[in-house]
């Protein structure tokens, strides 16, 4: 079965988004995979490889885009920090349609680690803990499931989509 509904990887920088994203995407013969962070404007890349923190107010129009990204019929799996609450509704708003979330989540040191090994991405090892502090993890009424970072690729991915075959029938109360 295609999946045809709308889904968000989400969590703090270095958690695996991307690779997560693309995997499930292939593994549930979605078409569209959106890596959110080529939605940012540049404004949002240049603050951050500076270092600095981006704000409520910095990324709404990010969140927009998201959200706009995943509008339609057809399966759809963006990359998406979406840290609050409030970010989540404002992208399943945005598109339209319900918006399931798989939060990838794992210990501080886990993603120090992954972070410090990176190459050649905007966002530098000191915003870590700034995501972590702006990070709230979804709550029991949203539509969501934890993914735990340390098990393999593999296993993170059928998890995530067993969980969305599963619960196609079944929507958040919003």
């Amino acid at each position: 079965m295609t999946f045809q509904g709308a889904c968000v990887v989400m969590g703090v920088t270095c958690c695996g988004k991307t690779s997560v994203g693309e995997a499930l995407a292939e593994k549930l013969d979605v078409k569209w995979f959106v890596e959110g962070d080529k939605l940012h404007p540049k404004a949002n890349i240049a603050k951050m490889s500076a270092g600095i923190p981006l704000t409520d107010t910095d990324r709404w129009p990010w969140l927009e885009e998201v959200g706009k990204a995943l509008a339609g019929t057809e399966g759809k799996i963006a990359s998406c920090s979406a840290l609050k609450r409030s970010y989540r509704e404002h992208i399943a708003k945005a598109a339209g349609r319900p918006v399931a979330f798989v939060f990838l989540d794992g210990s501080r040191d886990v993603l120090q680690e992954r972070i410090n090994a990176r190459k050649n991405h905007f966002m530098p090892p000191s915003l870590l803990d700034s995501q972590l502090k702006t990070l709230e993890p979804p709550a029991a009424d949203e539509w969501s499931l934890r993914v735990d970072i340390a098990l393999p690729l593999t296993e993170q991915v059928l998890e995530a989509a067993d969980w969305l075959e599963a619960g196609l029938e079944f929507y958040p109360p919003w």
